[in-house]
C-alpha cells in the first residue's frame, strides 16, 4: 500500500506540471498543433532518462525514490496516451502533414531526449 502511495503522490504532481505546460503551451503558440503534448513528451523522456541514470546508478536510490520520480513523477507528467488522441485529431480532421509531422517529431525527439537524460546523467554527476 505504500508503494501505491508513493506513485500516486507523485503522479499528482506530475500531472499538475503537465496542465501548467498545457496551458503555457496554448497561451503561447495556439492549438493549431499540440506543442504543448510535443514538448511535454520530449521533456518528460529526457526527465526520465536522467532521473533512471541518476537514481540507480549514481545514488543507489531507494525502491521508493524511483516509485516516487520515475513512475509516478514522469508517469504523470508524460502524455503518450493524449499524443495519440491527438495524432488520431490531426488524422481524423485531414491535417495530414501535420499529423505525420507531429508523430515523426513526438517519436524521434522523445526517443533522442531519453539518450541525452542518459547521458547528462551519466557525465554530469
Amino acid at each position: 500500500m505504500n508503494s501505491m502511495l508513493v506513485v500516486a503522490a507523485g503522479g499528482a504532481v506530475g500531472s499538475v506540471f503537465r496542465y501548467l505546460v498545457g496551458i503555457w503551451a496554448v497561451r503561447l503558440f495556439g492549438t493549431a498543433f499540440p506543442w504543448g503534448t510535443l514538448a511535454i513528451n520530449v521533456v518528460g523522456s529526457f526527465v526520465i532518462g536522467l532521473l533512471a541514470e541518476m537514481i540507480a546508478r549514481r545514488f543507489g536510490g531507494s525502491t521508493e525514490m524511483r516509485l516516487l520520480l520515475v513512475t509516478g513523477l514522469c508517469g504523470g507528467f508524460t502524455t503518450f496516451s493524449s499524443f495519440s488522441l491527438e495524432f488520431v485529431g490531426l488524422v481524423e480532421r485531414g491535417a495530414m502533414p501535420l499529423a505525420v509531422s507531429y508523430l515523426a517529431a513526438s517519436v524521434i525527439l522523445a526517443i533522442g531526449a531519453t539518450f541525452f537524460g542518459l547521458f547528462v546523467g551519466r557525465i554530469a554527476f
